[in-house]
């Protein structure tokens, strides 16, 4: 899985170190193709996007769940996954300043169990437990994958402010690359003592894996505590999403894409406050039609595609060899990089099936109608 990961954030580096625009794989992809197609990778993104802050949601809900039983229902998951919205919602609305620290303070609470459960489990590995039993089917294995894709997504963020940073053509690729070796190590550790200690029955747990596995060597007090930690890390995830991708709506109602209560602005904190919401409604009826697995699935279909378009795009700027602030990122076998990454994309995506395709090319439908609306208007007037 990793090796896949590194192709796509080699073609996210070869991209970025060529061109120093705001706007991440968003904009690499305009400068290479177009407007248009620029734009349907910033919808791609933002399907992701919520599709996956829906998926998380559901999981926060069963670990809550998982500490209040009274809740472990469908009625009492709904209100919970409901209040949690408001929570967000409201605390954004209130502007960037509240959102912002909300997030800054449960990130910092979110890593504390995660290290202490590697530290410490670490002591605790039964070697046996991490033999290995073969290579899955195609199948199977091509399946897990296009699931497993949801811990990667995400990444391609940190790139949005590319046009802001000094020197991009050597920063970007550096900070893409720390960021894909650090999230390496540390899923590579938790995945090391979840295994060593929960061994075949691992996969029994698909809600809470991490809290089963720490119960087994802390007792109640260390399920409950990854439990807690757990819900921490999915609530800092929907804070930190429901703080950015909500500005996605306001700013193609401001280019008159979508309709103008989406650019509407709370007259005392002046935030999107309409967007907002409209974004916690949308990803509210998601999380409560679907489960978690099947909304990580099509957020990673949606966000495939976008990778799919920077990886041409990467191809077609080096073929081009666009250039911005310095020497772009090159070295030997470095053109070979990107149709590689688009096989492996590709064969990622045969393992979805076609309602998750359904969903995507439903979305990708309705932004081109609305793009040529808009498109149409602007030569008008």
């Amino acid at each position: 899985m990793r090796g896949g990961d590194a192709l796509f954030v080699t073609c996210f580096a070869l991209a970025g170190s060529r061109v120093s625009l705001t706007g991440g794989l968003y904009a690499y992809v305009e400068v290479a193709f177009g407007r248009y197609i620029g734009f349907l990778t910033a919808v791609l993104l933002f399907l992701s996007a919520v599709l996956s802050v829906a998926g998380v949601v559901t999981l926060f809900a069963g670990s809550v769940a998982a500490l209040i039983p009274a809740l472990n229902g469908t009625v009492g998951r709904g209100i919970l996954m409901g209040v949690i919205y408001t929570i967000l919602a409201g605390i954004n609305i209130r502007g960037v300043r509240a959102g912002g620290g909300a997030v800054a303070v449960v990130t910092v609470a979110k890593l504390i169990p995660l290290i202490a459960f590697i530290v410490i489990g670490l002591f605790f590995i039964h070697p046996e437990a991490l033999s290995w039993p073969g290579w899955p089917k195609g199948d199977t294995l091509g399946g897990a994958v296009l699931l497993l894709m949801f811990a990667f997504v995400g990444i391609e963020v940190a790139l949005v402010p590319s046009g802001e940073v000094k020197n991009p053509s050597r920063t970007v690729p550096r900070a893409i690359y720390t960021a894909l070796v650090i999230t390496t190590v540390i899923y590579i550790a938790i995945q090391l003592v979840a295994q060593g200690i929960l061994g075949g029955e691992l996969g029994n747990f698909t809600t809470t894996p991490l809290a089963e596995a720490a119960g087994r060597f802390l007792g109640n007090a260390g399920r409950t505590v990854l439990l807690a930690g757990a819900t921490i890390s999915a609530f800092g995830f929907v804070a930190s999403d429901i703080l950015g991708s909500p500005r996605y709506l306001f700013a193609l109602a401001r280019d008159g894409i979508l309709p103008k209560p989406f650019a509407h602005l709370h007259p005392r904190y002046r935030s999107p406050d309409f967007a907002i919401v409209a974004y916690a409604l949308v990803a509210f009826g998601f999380s409560l039609t679907s489960t978690f697995e099947a909304l990580a699935v099509m957020a990673n279909v949606a966000v495939l595609f976008a990778y799919l378009l920077c990886c041409g795009a990467a191809w077609q700027l080096m073929r081009r060899d666009v250039r911005s602030d310095g020497p772009p990122l090159i070295f030997r076998g470095a053109t070979l990089i990107p149709p590689i990454a688009i096989v492996v994309a590709i064969w990622i995506l045969t393992h979805a099936t076609w309602l998750e395709f359904k969903v995507t090319g439903a979305v990708v439908a309705v932004a081109s109608v609305l793009y040529v609306i808009r498109s149409s208007l602007s030569r008008e007037t």
